[in-house]
C-alpha cells in the first residue's frame, strides 16, 4: 500500500493503513523549511500583537493577521508527518518565543545610551510584549497541541478521509483554546471588558474563517507534500503526551 494518499483518497473503511518508514526530519525535503516558516510566523505575530486594530466590524490584535497561518502549518505538519514530528516543531516555536520575550524585556530594562531618545517609545510599543509573549506561549502551547491532537485522532477515526473536516475541526478546537487563553492573559486588566470580549470574539471568528478560506490551498499543499515526501503518517501507536519527544 502506498505511503501517500492523493486527492483525499483513503484506505477502505475498517482497514489499517500501513505505518510509514521511520526517519528523522533530515530524511524529508520540505520539513525543515516548513518548521522555519512556522517559527517565523509565531515570532512576527507576537510582536505585531502589540497593536489593536479595527477592520470593519472586527477589533483584534495585529498578530491575528498572520497567526492563523501557524495553525495551517500545524495541520499540514500533523497530516503529512504525524503528531510526534509536529510536537517537535511546536516545542521549537515555544522556546523561540520565550527567547524573544526575554530578549525584548532585557533590552527594555537596560538603560539607553546617552543621546538615544526613544526609550519611552520602545517601552510604549514593545514594553508590553513580554506579557503578550507569556500569554502567547501558554495559549500557543495549549492551542497547538489541542489542534494537532484533534487532527491526528480525526485522521484515525475517518481512515484518512475528509481532510476538510480534520483541518477545520481541529482549528475550531485549537483556536478556541488559544484565543480565550491569549486574550485573557495578554489583555485582561489592560482593555475594558467590552473591548476584551470584542477582541476575543473577533479573533476567534477571524482565525477560523482564515482556515476555512485556506482549505483549497491546504488540500493542494498537503497532497503535494505527501507526493514528494512519500509520507502520509497515521498515528496508530503514537504517544500523544505533549511533554515527550519520544518517537519523533
Amino acid at each position: 500500500m502506498p505511503n501517500h494518499i492523493e486527492r483525499d483518497s483513503a484506505p477502505l473503511p475498517g482497514t489499517r493503513p500501513s505505518r510509514p518508514r521511520a526517519t528523522g526530519s533530515s530524511g524529508y525535503r520540505a520539513f525543515d523549511f516548513i518548521m522555519a516558516l512556522f517559527v517565523a510566523v509565531l515570532l512576527i505575530s507576537n510582536v505585531a500583537s502589540s497593536k489593536i486594530l479595527r477592520l470593519g466590524p472586527f477589533s483584534f490584535d495585529g498578530g491575528t493577521l498572520l497567526f492563523p497561518v501557524s495553525y495551517i502549518f500545524g495541520d499540514i505538519l500533523t497530516e503529512v508527518y504525524g503528531y510526534a514530528r509536529s510536537r517537535r516543531v511546536i516545542w521549537a516555536g515555544f522556546f523561540a518565543a520565550l527567547l524573544m520575550g526575554a530578549t525584548l524585556a532585557m533590552v527594555g530594562w537596560l538603560p539607553p545610551a546617552q543621546g538615544w531618545e526613544h526609550q519611552e517609545a520602545y517601552l510604549a510599543i514593545l514594553g508590553q510584549t513580554p506579557r503578550i509573549v507569556v500569554g502567547s506561549v501558554i495559549a500557543y502551547f495549549a492551542g497547538e497541541f489541542s489542534n494537532s491532537y484533534t487532527l491526528a485522532r480525526l485522521k484515525l477515526v475517518t481512515c484518512g478521509r475528509f481532510l476538510w473536516l480534520r483541518t477545520i475541526g481541529s482549528t475550531v478546537v485549537g483556536e478556541g483554546v488559544d484565543t480565550v487563553l491569549f486574550v485573557l492573559i495578554a489583555f485582561a486588566g489592560v482593555l475594558p471588558a467590552p473591548l476584551l470580549t470584542a477582541v476575543m470574539a473577533s479573533n476567534y471568528a477571524f482565525k477560523v474563517g482564515i482556515e476555512v478560506l485556506a482549505t483549497p490551498a491546504t488540500y493542494r499543499l498537503v497532497n503535494y507534500l505527501k507526493r514528494i515526501e512519500g509520507e502520509d503518517y497515521y498515528d496508530w501507536d503514537t504517544d500523544f503526551s505533549p511533554f515527550t519527544l519520544a518517537g519523533a
